[in-house]
């Protein structure tokens, strides 16, 4: 029989056991889609976005130079990738690739061959190696697969547009149009995930926009979350609404949560202003990280932490936007652009800067002494100011037409008239050999 100490100790014991919770099981660990070796993982990443005109290649190293994790170059549709050449620019080391103009006022440079060739992307293989995305604008699996080999040894990752509501992209097929097809998005990017990954060992990824409802825009990114790639980002505006209207971050959460169960990286994009920003939107929505557009667009800086020094000043973006530009032998055209949406419309040189025509016109204008050397070099490589070959008078030009049509015309006279008189003696020959009498056979000595 059990004495009193030991029923004591069995109450207690049996007591302790009744009340004591069951261990909850240890909580599933979420899957995550393999990072292929050679690609990026967006989780805990601030990037910029894809823009045209806007992502060339000095925009996104003043970028990273500012902090940003990763950049977007602008949108390259698959047709001009096909059959372009890649080269290596041998006087700034920039990878370029280049085609024929697709028209005669196309912005051309003449090859070593003397055939003119347009830049249609341009990369720094060093300062933005594993930090480059690049951007497809595509509306088939094959020639997306096509294109995707062309790059994918020179960037870190391939992302298919899904999401521009510009007529440009819309009308092909491609962009926002995909939103509406999107058994055929998912086949782009089964088809990429299945050839590209493996071979170049980057992944895949797609940018989207919202749809009407909150159950099409989930059962869209469900979808595609399963066709193998790395990556959703999320623009939070319908295809109808311009950046001017505020971002929708009603589905949000949700699209996030698909993403996360799912094992691919997403971020949020619309209305992104700066890094402190994106952390808090990041914490709030729960996505892995954020995209900026607009405002990096005006102010690189805007990658930066207001504890590392927040934005700069447009006059020091400006200085190092003109030195990145220079070195890299941007187009005029598209440094003015850029200039224009950096340099706010109230300063005084906004308005100077519209009759500049050189890289020396813009070093003056903005008092950049010091690039002055660099920016005459670069005025000569691409002919521009005291380089420039003016075209003649278009007057001048129609009379040099005229003056050739009629030598070639004379030219094709004199032929016509050397054949018929070639014709003529070669009557006159045999009419002359029927007349002659024939010749007596010679005698053989025996």
């Amino acid at each position: 029989m059990a004495t009193t100490e030991e029923t004591a100790a069995a109450n207690v014991t049996a007591a302790a056991t009744a009340t004591s919770p069951t261990p909850s099981p240890a909580p599933t660990a979420l899957p995550r889609v393999p990072i292929p070796p050679r690609g990026v993982d967006y989780r805990g990443k601030l990037v910029l976005a894809p823009m045209v005109r806007s992502g060339e290649l000095p925009s996104r190293l003043l970028a990273l130079h500012y902090g940003a994790d990763l950049v977007w170059g602008p949108e390259t549709i698959d047709h001009s990738l096909i059959g372009a050449t890649r080269r290596v620019n041998p006087r700034t080391g920039m990878i370029e690739y280049t085609r024929q103009p697709s028209h005669s006022h196309s912005p051309a440079y003449i090859n070593a061959n003397g055939n003119p060739e347009s830049v249609i992307y341009r990369l720094d293989p060093v300062r933005e190696k594993n930090k480059l995305i690049f951007q497809l604008g595509t509306s088939d699996p094959a020639r997306a697969v096509a294109a995707a080999r062309f790059v994918a040894p020179d960037v870190a990752g391939i992302d298919v547009n899904a999401g521009c509501p510009k007529p440009f992209s819309v009308s092909g097929g491609m962009g926002a149009a995909l939103l509406r097809t999107p058994e055929k998005l998912a086949s782009i990017l089964e088809a990429l995930a299945r050839e590209i990954t493996p071979q170049f060992q980057i992944g895949i990824s797609v940018k989207i926009r919202l749809l009407e409802t909150a159950a099409e825009t989930e059962a869209l990114v469900s979808r595609l979350v399963r066709t193998g790639i790395t990556g959703l980002t999320v623009h939070c505006r319908t295809t109808p609404m311009r950046p001017r209207e505020r971002a929708i971050r009603g589905q949000l959460a949700m699209i996030a949560r698909v993403c996360r169960e799912a094992g691919v990286a997403c971020l949020m994009n619309g209305d992104v202003e700066c890094r402190d920003q994106a952390e808090k939107l990041v914490k709030e929505f729960g996505t892995d990280g954020a995209m900026i557009a607009t405002a990096a667009e005006k102010n690189p800086s805007c990658f930066r932490t207001a504890e590392a020094g927040g934005l700069a000043s447009w006059q020091e973006t400006v200085e190092k936007y003109l030195r990145y530009a220079m070195e890299v032998e941007n187009k005029m055209g598209n440094t003015k652009y850029l200039l224009t949406q950096m340099v706010p419309g109230r300063a005084p040189v906004y308005k100077q800067m519209h009759p500049c025509k050189s890289y020396s016109d813009l070093v003056q204008l903005f008092g950049h002494d010091g690039l002055k050397e660099m920016a005459r070099e670069t005025d000569r490589v691409l002919g521009l100011g005291e380089f420039e070959v003016k075209p003649e008078p278009k007057q001048k030009q129609k009379n040099k037409q005229k003056q050739g049509d009629s030598d070639q015309q004379a030219s094709k006279k004199r032929k016509r008239e050397d054949e018929q008189e070639a014709e003529e003696s070669a009557k006159r020959v045999a009419e002359l050999t029927e007349l002659a009498p024939v010749a007596a056979p010679a005698s053989v000595a025996v």
